[in-house]
């Protein structure tokens, strides 16, 4: 699995030097007081519906490590500090904030998701190695494809259903999906409580209800928009969100999480040092 992972990373990076010179020539355009090429507008299909995916004849796919709120007790603080809420602003209720708090105290190191557990809500959407969504009119159906993940997808139905009242709690949860315009819409209910709903540890309980609203403003650009309304977990309904990038050259290949998964039972930050982490088997 670490082979695997070592070469996935090594094409991750490579893609992200080809795919645009941006990082580097955008950053001598701006240094020599040149204009930064302004992105593509946003592929569509041939009915006129935002396109979320490659274009015929394209690789790609969404990647990013967007954070819900800022969280300077984060042991990745880089990664919050654009997030739309400070976590302070958060309306988790006492015993929610305390359980955030202990999270980051151990450094994340129990989150489900290094076990090789499907993450539902925003925490899909930051999976590594990029998220791909396809999307198939003929069957009203939206899927949502992780390739960091327990080797599983999720569907959006798109034909006008309601949600079933004799759900059983999964991962995932039960999705329905609608257009507004040009967003994707995205209401899902049906939610276990077995997974962190977002990279930072905020909880959860089965009461969730996700409204999700995805854009692609242009070409190289998902805007993630998600209302959380949990009874449960939050004194109140709240909004945040995060924006991906598109990487081109790259595809959805083979990932099975539970192959060697050698995930350590301590993480530490960089520079920290501690004792020899144990590995699960």
């Amino acid at each position: 699995m670490r082979d695997r992972m070592a070469v996935a990373f090594g094409t991750v990076m490579a893609a992200l030097l080809a795919a645009e010179p941006s990082m580097a020539q955008n950053a001598r355009g701006a240094r020599g007081g040149q204009a930064v090429q302004p992105a593509a507008p946003a592929p569509r299909w041939p009915d006129g519906r935002i396109n979320f995916g490659p274009t015929p004849g394209q690789k790609g796919v969404w990647q990013g490590d967007g954070r819900l709120a800022v969280n300077p007790n984060s042991y990745e603080p880089r990664t919050t500090q654009n997030a739309p809420i400070h976590i302070d602003d958060v309306p988790l209720q006492p015993w929610a904030r305390a359980l955030v708090n202990g999270r980051h105290a151990e450094i994340l190191k129990y989150e489900p998701h290094a076990r090789c557990k499907p993450s539902g809500g925003p925490r899909q959407f930051i999976t590594p190695y990029g998220v791909e969504i396809v999307d198939m009119p003929d069957l009203k159906r939206v899927f949502i494809m992780d390739i960091g993940g327990p080797h599983s997808f999720r569907i959006v139905y798109m034909d006008g259903r309601d949600h079933p009242g004799d759900l059983v709690p999964s991962y995932y949860g039960h999705s329905i999906g609608r257009w507004e315009g040009d967003a994707l819409v995205i209401d899902t209910v049906g939610f276990n409580e077995k997974f962190w709903m977002n990279r930072d540890g905020l909880p959860h309980t089965s009461r969730l209800h996700l409204i999700e609203r995805i854009t692609r403003p242009d070409f190289r650009t998902l805007k993630y928009e998600v209302t959380i309304d949990d009874p449960g977990a939050y004194t109140a309904t709240w909004t945040s969100g995060f924006n991906l990038r598109w990487t081109e050259g790259l595809e959805l290949f083979e990932y099975i999480c539970q192959d060697n998964n050698l995930f350590p039972e301590t993480v530490f930050p960089h520079g920290h040092s501690g004792p020899t982490p144990r590995i699960f088997p």
